[in-house]
């Protein structure tokens, strides 16, 4: 199997350079309506797909399931704030690594702390700073894949001619999954671990209050 991976390569930090993130100040100041909400992250979010002409980025049963299942405050008068479309954001880019209930235990300190607090520093300022780093950090991932690249063809030399391509390939493949795979497991050891924090947190508050 004839593979060129070279091309692979360009196409792949072609990808990663078309990688913008929604600004803050995008996102409208006045409240949207689901149709709205939906139609803005489709217009904003589409190139990250897999298939941009069929894959969804929210429809609005997922917006439903989020409020119900409180990862977001419920929409006021049917209608979502900027905060709503923040935290939407952060939704979209976890629920291909995170299970729905890591995801709340991510987000809801950050939801009970800075969504529509009224102060200078807001939901907003979170994002901002969060996501500001988007730029820099591709830049190290764009390095990252390219020597992951160059490792991966320098394996599989004494492989059969025919199969050579596609080893190297599959080499570059399992580097990049492993380095997915111990990301992840980092990520739900740190959510495990605020999970015991916040239920220690709660039970001394409980017991305080018990004595009083």
């Amino acid at each position: 199997m004839t593979i060129n991976i070279e091309d692979l390569l360009n196409s792949i930090q072609e990808s990663l350079d078309r990688i913008e993130y929604i600004r803050a100040e995008d996102i409208p100041d006045i409240d949207l309506y689901m149709d709205q909400v939906t139609t803005f992250m489709e217009s904003h979010l589409r190139n990250t797909t897999r298939d941009p002409a069929s894959d969804k980025i929210l429809t609005k049963t997922m917006i439903n399931n989020y409020a119900k299942n409180d990862l977001i405050p419920p929409p006021f008068k049917k209608k979502y704030t900027k905060d709503h479309v923040l935290l939407l954001i952060f939704i979209y880019y976890y629920k291909g690594i995170l299970s729905i209930s890591d995801i709340q235990e991510l987000l809801e300190p950050i939801t009970d702390r800075y969504f529509q607090n009224g102060e200078a520093y807001d939901l907003s300022r979170v994002y901002e700073e969060v996501f500001g780093l988007e730029r820099e950090q591709t830049d190290v991932l764009k390095a990252d894949v390219d020597e992951k690249f160059r490792i991966a063809q320098k394996t599989f030399e004494d492989a059969p001619a025919e199969d050579r391509d596609f080893l190297k390939f599959f080499s570059f493949i399992c580097m990049l999954s492993f380095d997915v795979y111990v990301k992840k497991l980092l990520i739900e050891k740190m959510i495990d671990g605020l999970t015991d924090i916040r239920s220690k947190n709660t039970r001394k508050k409980g017991k305080v209050q018990e004595e009083e």
